[in-house]
């Protein structure tokens, strides 16, 4: 048995770079290949293809990367597991099977099903019910022989950890070690965000086509990041760090097959595009399962009206005047105007604000022809300059999520191997009401405020001067995950950006119970903001549905900072400080702040 399982990932959302399967398959060794295209909008959109054909309900995407990338992965011996069967794996397998013998390719394909609660707990106007499973119907079918592994709902890091305990032959109560490779999994799942993109300090590397990631995973459990030799983009600790932030609700990472402790993570540097992972304690999972459902909420229908020049404040009142009467009996109106116009503007594009007109109603007809006909109607009759972006459409259905727990023994986890044989996967969750060590609870958030420390200089600038940020969704729910680099400047983060001072720089999260969570070892906090997406990104319900910008929003919110620290960070667009040198990197030997693991 080797000592290291080297899984890579080629897909973090269904519609990612088409080529990558090929690249990671040739790019270097593996020994699995993942690829994870399902998220809360990619089960609506799955839901809609199911009802107009129940042969579908899968990411077809897969099926074509697998014309050119089944023959790579059996001439090198990759195994493939990816999440791309959707609400019908079994559909999926049956088409690479059909697939691999057009193609002539000796492969055997399994796969996992059970998450899908339809069958047997149907909602009412539902359009998809599913469990998040975990890893081990993944281990199942590796363990009796399978090339490609496909599954439905389960989740993201299952399809590392799965592989892990596959390789390493691990016990479903070696937590620490399976821990260890769900927050590798949590690494991966979204691909190229931990290897330069959507990064706070993209300007400090060449992340124009930044390549997929790979982990290195040991026996117990710990991990190095990296991908392979001569892709773009980077693998730092900064790098790592975001992706761990993104999407997290708290210092507990809970899963189906393990309760990762991120407040435990610990990152080194370990070479040139190498991050190690260490240090991550588990405990045992939940006795319930994440069940993840979808439903059509009703219809939408949007008309973004140009605003140019001046009198722009003026201008949206008298269009809200004039569609005042036809909205009023609609469930759902929703205005926004954005000021993109400059003052004397050198072009009249940048002379121009935008006011969106966004409307929802549980029936198609209240905003279907008679809001787009009276938005047309106002052409000749509304403010000077009257135009909008599109012809107004007709309305579309939007998307409804919402999460509620399920016994995990409830759910008929399956692994149907290769021969067809159905093998029932056990629940692992501990029993309810069982005790699970609970850490010291976290510093206290009255500290502070945003400014600097007293009687010290300091110096008022953005926010994203001295830290870095990712955000992201979960259902209706947003997080924003904060770190800096250095030690001084963790003990001003921490002492500062409290929940009070968030809410201040962010408006829109003051009227929400935001909580706080402090990651020392990372020298980050994690925000979580219920609420804020309202019925989650299929619902489009503000304007960044699914709060990706969130971050680089308050990144962007002026602050007071010590001056020494602002002197000490490198300056936008530098290269980043080598590892062990004055910066140094999260989880180097140091005082930790706040709680430490036990």
């Amino acid at each position: 048995m080797r000592d290291r399982l080297l899984i890579g990932n080629a897909s973090g959302f269904y519609g990612d770079r088409f080529s990558a399967l090929r690249e990671m398959l040739t790019g270097g060794p593996l020994d699995v290949l993942t690829g994870d295209y399902l998220a809360e909008l990619t089960m609506v959109i799955l839901g809609k293809d199911r009802l107009k054909d129940p042969g579908l309900g899968y990411a077809k995407t897969y099926l074509r990367q697998l014309e050119e990338g089944l023959g790579l992965a059996h001439e090198r011996g990759v195994r493939l597991v990816a999440n791309a069967g959707g609400l019908n794996p079994a559909g999926l397998a049956d088409a690479i099977r059909k697939l691999a013998a057009r193609l002539g390719v000796p492969v055997s394909v399994a796969h996992v099903e059970g998450d899908d609660l339809m069958p047997y707990a149907p909602v009412p106007d539902a359009l998809t019910a599913n469990a998040y499973l975990g890893g081990w119907g993944i281990t199942a079918c590796l363990r009796a022989g399978a090339d490609v592994v496909v599954t439905g709902r389960v989740t993201d890091a299952a399809l590392v950890s799965g592989p892990a305990a596959w390789f390493f032959d691990w016990a479903p109560d070696d937590y620490d070690a399976l821990a260890g490779a769900v927050v590798a999994g949590h690494v991966l799942e979204c691909g190229t965000q931990s290897t330069g993109g959507n990064y706070a300090f993209f300007t400090r590397h060449d992340v124009r086509r930044p390549g997929f990631p790979l982990a290195e995973i040991a026996r117990d459990g710990s991990a190095v990041i990296t991908k392979h030799p001569g892709t773009g983009g980077v693998v730092d600790t900064g790098t790592v760090t975001a992706q761990l932030l993104y999407e997290t609700q708290g210092a507990r990472y809970e899963g189906p097959d393990a309760v990762a402790r991120l407040d435990t993570v610990r990152l080194a540097d370990a070479g040139p595009d190498r991050v190690a992972i260490s240090g991550v304690r588990g405990e045992a999972p939940p006795p319930t399962l994440k069940a993840g459902l979808t439903r059509i909420g009703g219809w939408r229908n949007e008309v973004v009206f140009v605003l140019t020049g001046l009198d722009i404040e003026a201008k949206a009142a008298l269009v809200r005047d004039q569609l005042a009467d036809t909205l009023a009996g609609i469930a759902s109106v929703r205005w926004e105007l954005s000021r993109t116009d400059h003052a004397d503007a050198p072009t009249e594009e940048t002379a121009s604000a935008l006011l969106r007109l966004v409307v929802r109603d549980p029936a198609p007809d209240p905003v279907g022809r008679p809001v787009t006909s009276r938005a047309i109607e106002l052409a000749l009759a509304s403010y000077p300059g009257f135009h909008v972006t599109a012809p107004p459409a007709a309305p579309t259905p939007y998307g409804v999520f919402s999460a509620a727990p399920v016994p995990a023994a409830a759910v008929p986890h399956t692994a149907v191997l290769p021969d067809g044989t159905r093998v029932p996967i056990r629940a692992q969750g501990r029993a309810p009401g069982a005790d699970v060590p609970r850490p010291a609870p976290a510093a206290s958030q009255a500290r502070g405020s945003v400014g600097g420390a007293p009687g010290g200089t300091t110096r008022r600038v953005p926010l994203g001067r001295i830290a870095g940020a990712r955000s992201g969704d979960k259902g209706g729910d947003a997080n924003i995950g904060v770190w800096v680099e250095t030690a001084p400047a963790w003990t001003w983060l921490r002492d500062t950006l409290t929940v009070d001072a968030l809410k201040r720089l962010l408006p829109e999260t003051a009227p929400l119970p935001v909580t706080r969570h402090e990651l020392p070892h990372l020298r980050a906090l994690n925000f979580v903001v219920p609420g804020l997406l309202g019925e989650g990104v299929a619902a489009q319900h503000r304007f960044d549905p699914q709060a990706k910008a969130l971050g680089e929003w308050l990144r962007s919110r002026h602050v007071d900072v010590p001056a020494h620290l602002l002197d000490a960070a490198p300056p936008a667009g530098a290269a980043a400080p080598p590892a062990g040198a004055a910066a140094p990197q999260a989880g180097a030997a140091e005082p930790a702040a706040g709680p430490t693991a036990p």
